[in-house]
């Protein structure tokens, strides 16, 4: 899971709304005991706080605490999401993987990616008026499936992506 948290996503209560749907998703990891990996892309660089683990209260803590500020280091986070995940398929064959990322796409130029090697799904939060809809270019080049967030809310937050 890559959440961007950086200070665009602020606009139109966009990371308030992600933090709703993150905080749902973590509830049911909780239920289905699914373990996670949580890659926060804020600031300069991104930061793992979760590898692997099962989601646990100090996920709800971070969650509380997140707030929006920095630059957009999803690029960063993206390159190092797809390393982390064939080092894991390789410890763990067996184990199915999804990745979802969360960010408004407000990004200004990045280079060509490779398709993401699990299933994905991209979280479109740009709220602002007007929108410039990089999030969904985004997706396509990852071969991501692509919501927006508001498409999630008015579906009462029931993706028909499965949780990780």
């Amino acid at each position: 899971m890559i959440v961007d948290a950086s200070a665009s996503t602020r606009r139109g209560g966009a990371l308030s709304q992600a933090k709703g749907l993150l905080a749902e998703l973590f509830d049911a990891a909780y239920r289905q005991r699914a373990r996670l990996a949580l890659l926060h892309a804020t600031g300069t660089q991104p930061r793992w706080l979760w590898q692997g683990q099962k989601s646990a209260s100090a996920l709800r803590d971070w969650l509380d605490q997140l707030g929006a500020g920095g630059g957009t280091p999803l690029i960063e986070a993206l390159q190092q999401a797809a390393q982390w995940q064939a080092r894991r398929q390789n410890l763990q064959p067996g184990e199915q993987q999804r990745l979802l990322i969360l960010t408004d796409g407000r990004l200004r130029d990045w280079p060509a990616l490779p398709a993401s090697q699990c299933p994905a799904l991209l979280v479109d939060i740009e709220r602002t008026p007007v929108r410039l809809g990089r999030a969904r270019q985004l997706a396509s080049e990852l071969g991501a499936d692509y919501q927006h967030i508001d498409e999630l809310a008015l579906r009462a937050r029931s993706p028909t992506w499965n949780t990780p």
